[in-house]
């Protein structure tokens, strides 16, 4: 590895250490590292936490919002290829982090008031904003960190009557209390009951809150997808298992038409993995991080209360483990179009192959009938050829006989009929060979 030093290092000698060069790909490698760090929260702090999906086309406006909001309270805007903001407004503090498939804002405010849930940070930003927020909303979630354990009284006015879930989080210094529930005010709620815990442990243990109330959304996209698509996947396995059933019987459809069908129903299987495959991978992937966030809780049972992990686990992973199978079930349905497919082309092939032995002993036969008929001319034409050879010497005995050579002419044309057919023969066959020959 060859170490450049810095120009300043060459000309002071070896006073100073040397120093190294940053190049641009180190340097963004390690800020990535050091993007989205953990917030300090004090207790008596009330967070409200939005998640909305954004697309590629909704970046620009996305930034353009956020830069309104700035404006609106004189702060220094975000810059253009920033993918997080953090910045202290009057009365509050505001938190914005771009991901791959979605943007995140925490408002968080300083003390709570003496009604659960009752104000937030929010309350500073005008319902206009609101109203315009850019992409699709994920999630949004209201969060209360105290010191004051909740009656369950408290608890039942703050989540609206509905089942709380419970657990004892951050080795033993934490009680999370949440519904998964979306209340009246379109939020989901949770509250944290905790003296113990000091600024960066409340910071670390609220985003792994927000982190799993947004993951398990976002995981769960896919499970409209894969209800959908069940009925279409079974019509093409229906479709395949009648294309299987005829070419196992003897009567069986149309060698062309099976091969056509299974193309179509093989093209319209690989639509449909290409259509889900980076959402139904993504699904995977918010899911793993789901566990990991629940994992990094701690948790340990409260009385009377389910805890988090065992709600989230019972009601997220069957809808992750439907979207798993119909991924397993499209890749099952591939493998068995592409063995059909298989087991037809072989099929055809050995049609094609008894087409071509049936061509061939045509070919044969045709062959031989030609040489037979070859052999047949080759007769006529030696005989018509001595035939007329025949005449040609009758001329030639009646031009000997007029010149008084004295020849018996009968004799003489029998003499020379075998000589003839044998020449003739003999010279046909040459001019055969020669032909072969040059014909290849």
């Amino acid at each position: 590895m060859t170490i450049q030093l810095t120009k300043d290092a060459v000309s002071q000698g070896n006073q100073n250490k040397p120093r190294l060069w940053v190049s641009e790909t180190r340097q963004s490698l390690s800020q990535e590292l050091h993007n989205r760090p953990s917030v300090q929260i004090h207790i008596g702090t009330s967070i409200s936490h939005i998640a909305v999906r954004i697309t590629q086309d909704q970046r620009a406006q996305e930034f353009q919002q956020l830069c309104s909001l700035c404006a609106r309270y004189n702060a220094p805007p975000p810059e253009p290829d920033a993918c997080c903001y953090y910045q202290h407004f009057t009365g509050f503090e505001i938190r914005w982090e771009r991901h791959l498939e979605f943007s995140n804002y925490t408002f968080i405010r300083n003390g709570s008031s003496q009604r659960l849930f009752d104000s937030f940070a929010i309350e500073f930003i005008p319902q206009q904003w609101f109203d315009e927020l850019v992409g699709e909303l994920v999630s949004a979630v209201n969060v209360i960190l105290s010191a004051k354990p909740p009656s369950e009284e408290l608890l039942c006015q703050a989540f609206e009557s509905y089942q709380v879930f419970g657990s004892n989080v951050s080795s033993g210094r934490a009680n999370v209390f949440t519904s998964f529930r979306i209340h009246s005010d379109g939020f989901s709620r949770v509250y944290i009951e905790s003296s113990a815990l000091n600024t960066y442990q409340a910071g670390r243990l609220v985003q792994r809150l927000l982190e799993i109330e947004t993951y398990q959304m976002m995981a769960l996209l896919s499970l409209p997808i894969a209800k959908a698509l069940s009925s279409e996947v079974t019509q093409i396995e229906q479709r395949l298992m009648g294309i299987n059933q005829s070419m196992a019987s003897i009567d069986g459809f149309d060698d062309k038409e099976m091969l056509t069908a299974l193309s179509y129903l093989a093209s319209q299987t690989e639509q449909i993995l290409a259509d889900i495959s980076y959402r139904f991978s993504a699904t995977n992937a918010y899911y793993d991080l789901v566990c990991s966030r629940i994992a990094q809780l701690k948790e340990q049972e409260i009385s009377n209360k389910e805890r988090l992990s065992e709600f989230v686990t019972r009601r997220l992973s069957p809808g992750v483990k439907t979207c798993q199978a119909l991924t397993r079930r499209l890749d099952a349905l591939a493998c068995r179009i592409e063995r059909a497919s298989g087991l037809l082309q072989t099929r055809v092939d050995l049609s094609i192959e008894q087409q071509n032995q049936k061509l061939l002993a045509a070919i044969n036969q045709r062959g031989e009938v030609q040489l037979r008929l070859q052999q047949v001319v080759e007769g006529v034409s030696i005989v018509a050829i001595v035939y007329y050879s025949m005449s040609l010497l009758d001329y030639v005995l009646n031009a000997l006989a007029s010149v008084d050579l004295a020849l018996n002419k009968t004799l003489v044309k029998g003499a020379a009929v075998p000589v003839l057919l044998v020449f003739t023969w003999l010279v046909m066959r040459f001019f055969i060979r020669v032909i072969k020959k040059q014909t290849g």
